[in-house]
């Protein structure tokens, strides 16, 4: 039985507009404002990025400058090393990834094949815990990093454990990319590859994301059965066939699933 919640909580989850600050909202929008495709921007750019105006978009932008965040030259503005302690403040303080790393290292180097493990965040996956085992398969595969989750096997595993109406939401909502001529772009067979995730208890995933990647994922849950992430193996795909690493790497990763069932 679910216990009903108490004021406070109520009012976080909805909260009223004259509590939110809209200075803060509008801060965290221009660091969001600069990406891997657009890493230096003029006060022009982030004012359209953000909605804000010029005038509002410079003192930002000053202010960052200011606290270490932004660095200026010439016209441009881009973000400094300084940012990256906001992202470590979730890794440091969040129980998931704190319990995830020692199991992750310890499948990771039982398999010898990259591991990582990610949370969705709206339509993306979010690395947040990462062990190579010596194989650098891909830059995709460290914390903090942000991937569509629609052609991820993370990501299709926690689509598949989605309330059946959030899952059709996000599938109305998506405009998939071709982002290698192994890419599923079409819904209904997306569709198809969801389901086939929640029925079989794992996803597979075949140079969708990159050329030469192959992942297979299974979903992390807590003591309540709640998936909470998912944790995937990652190799070269002239390295190992979709059907050896389910023979070869499911196991483990099973065993794996247990163990932080019980720690989660």
């Amino acid at each position: 039985m679910t216990e009903p919640q108490n004021a406070a909580d109520t009012e976080i989850a909805a909260p009223h507009k004259r509590d939110l600050i809209a200075g803060l909202e509008k801060g965290l929008q221009v660091i969001e404002a600069f990406d891997q495709e657009r890493s230096r921007l003029t006060i022009a750019e982030v004012a359209q990025r953000t909605g804000l105006t010029r005038a509002a978009a410079r003192r930002y932008l000053i202010t960052l400058a200011h606290l270490g965040y932004v660095r200026h030259e010439q016209k441009l503005f881009s973000l400094t090393p300084m940012i990256l302690r906001l992202g470590q403040s979730y890794l440091h303080s969040a129980r998931l990834p704190r319990i995830v790393q020692p199991l992750l290292y310890r499948l990771a180097y039982s398999l010898e094949e990259a591991a990582s493990a990610g949370v969705l965040d709206h339509d993306q996956l979010v690395c947040v815990a990462a062990v190579s085992a010596g194989r650098l398969v891909s830059t995709t595969l460290q914390p903090g990093t942000r991937v569509p989750a629609f052609c991820t096997a993370n990501g299709r595993v926690l689509l598949a454990h989605l309330p059946q109406a959030q899952m059709e939401h996000f599938l109305e909502r998506l405009q998939p990319e071709q982002i290698t001529a192994h890419t599923i772009v079409n819904k209904d067979r997306l569709a198809l590859e969801i389901a086939r995730t929640r029925e079989q208890g794992y996803a597979l995933v075949d140079q969708e994301l990159e050329l030469g990647l192959r992942t297979m994922a299974v979903p992390i849950r807590n003591f309540r059965g709640e998936v909470v992430a998912a944790m995937n193996i990652s190799v070269h795909a002239a390295r190992m066939k979709l059907e050896e690493m389910v023979e070869r790497c499911l196991p483990a990763m099973l065993k794996i699933q247990v163990e932080l069932g019980a720690l989660l």
